[in-house]
């Protein structure tokens, strides 16, 4: 038992982010896991339509993911820049989307921060214009892909775990983890956490909730009211950004700031599709 503790405990130091390097290529898992996380959403978005008869055509199932990628990148960078760093990138705003360094020659450094809350907006965006291309409404769309995300958000949260990111703070719980880099303290895995809330839990509530009929804009809802609970609570054991910190009260974070309005409007999103009177539903 004791040996395992042990093992777990320094895990994050012996696994290395890189799968292989080229010159000054790298491939990391964490670019990786995005490649994984659309190829599962792509997935389920071929078998929903054909498990809950959605009326989903082949090319537009196709264009559907072209719009979720395009929304998720752009939206997630920029949500990433505005939200936690606006600064430096006001400083420095080739480097929002430029994934080369030229201070020391030509190096390949990859894009480094993306928002998950930016990366909704982002989707958000791309699907009220899929909805207009294709004569649906906003709600119809995202009640359809709502249930689609969360393993894709799964395969995300492991990316951060193996690229030794969003660290948990100090805890004396024995399934702690060490994480070098930051000190020597076990602290809380939160991106395993956030893996098995935001990933696993939340995708068998939203696929089993999904299964019937649900009045349009119930998904959605759901959706926006569970992950805004499970960031939440995972905030408070979540080592906010170095610069930024706790904005309030010596616990509120950005992350619980940008979470708020996701539980309210799933809330009230929820409580009007089944009070409204025209019995619209999603399928």
């Amino acid at each position: 038992m004791y040996d395992f503790q042990q093992w777990w405990q320094h895990l994050p130091q012996n696994i290395s982010p890189v799968i292989f390097e080229i010159g000054g290529f790298k491939l990391q898992y964490y670019g990786l896991m995005y490649i994984v996380a659309f190829a599962i959403t792509y997935g389920l978005v071929i078998y929903r339509p054909r498990r809950d008869c959605f009326d989903y055509a082949p090319e537009m199932v196709q264009d559907l993911m072209v719009w979720l990628i395009v929304g998720t990148i752009i939206g997630g960078r920029l949500g990433y820049v505005l939200f936690y760093d606006p600064g430096y990138f006001m400083r420095h705003p080739w480097k929002i989307f430029l994934p080369v360094d030229f201070s020391q020659g030509f190096r390949f450094v990859g894009i480094s921060g993306m928002s998950y809350h930016g990366g909704m907006v982002g989707v958000f965006v791309a699907m009220w214009l899929y909805g207009r291309h294709t004569g649906r409404t906003f709600f119809q769309v995202t009640d359809f892909l709502a249930p689609l995300v969360p393993l894709g958000l799964g395969a995300g949260r492991l990316g951060n775990f193996i690229n030794g990111e969003l660290w948990g703070r100090p805890t004396d719980m024995p399934w702690g983890m060490v994480f070098p880099w930051v000190d020597a303290l076990p602290r809380h895995p939160s991106m395993l956490y956030e893996f098995f809330l935001e990933g696993i839990l939340f995708f068998i509530i939203l696929w089993v909730f999904s299964s019937r009929p649900r009045p349009t804009m119930a998904v959605s809802g759901l959706y926006l009211l569970c992950y805004g609970v499970f960031r939440f609570l995972v905030e408070f054991v979540r080592e906010p950004d170095a610069h930024l910190g706790y904005l309030a009260f010596g616990w509120l974070t950005m992350g619980h700031v940008l979470t708020l309005p996701m539980i309210a409007f799933g809330i009230a999103f929820m409580v009007y599709a089944y009070r409204r009177r025209d019995g619209a539903i999603s399928w």
